[in-house]
């Protein structure tokens, strides 16, 4: 059986973020969900501070979905009003993640999915940092073949491997920088 996650909209927000956990996605350790409800989400937060956007945006969540297979849940919907959340608005998040039979839902918003609801439903709210420390010790190599790949991706400009482990680090991904470093080289 496949460890299943659900990317909420504040983990796929900033791209910096969001291209790595997809640069994880394509490693197959584990299979990657959201919903439209999520990329409505998140794209409506960047088109907040950013409305110029909206095109490569709506790229984006095309080139996502295209990109990892069976990615996108449908079909949660009549779950949501039946669960309960400190903010009713994130309940469309865990009724995804009961739908495709995730493992955990991958967000930073850890105190708006508290254990003892998730555990209803066999589910676990994780912080992107912890998660990608996970799959680190499952196949580190996976993880670093994934960050090198995203970091020989950026060339507007171009990152150092230092000044990418400190973009990753400013994405709340701090653990995840000090366990690359050593594999600075190499990515």
């Amino acid at each position: 059986m496949s460890y299943v996650v659900v990317y909420d909209a504040c983990v796929l927000y900033p791209a910096p973020l969001r291209d790595f956990l997809m640069h994880l996605a394509l490693t197959e350790l584990f299979q990657a969900r959201w919903s439209d409800a999520i990329h409505d989400e998140w794209i409506r937060n960047v088109l907040a501070d950013r409305p110029n956007l909206r095109s490569r945006l709506q790229r984006t969540r095309t080139l996502m979905d295209k990109a990892v297979p069976d990615s996108l849940v449908t079909g949660y919907e009549p779950l949501i009003e039946k669960l309960d959340l400190p903010d009713p608005d994130d309940r469309h998040v865990l009724a995804a993640a009961i739908r495709c039979g995730a493992q955990a839902i991958v967000t930073f918003n850890l105190k708006d999915f508290p254990a003892g609801n998730l555990a209803l439903y066999d589910v676990e709210a994780i912080h992107p940092d912890d998660f990608v420390e996970l799959q680190f010790d499952l196949r580190q190599e996976l993880v670093l073949q994934a960050a090198k790949h995203q970091r020989s991706m950026l060339k507007a400009p171009p990152k150092s491997a230092g000044a990418y482990l400190d973009t990753l680090s400013s994405q709340g991904l701090v653990k995840t920088a000090s366990l690359l470093q050593p594999y600075s080289e190499f990515i």
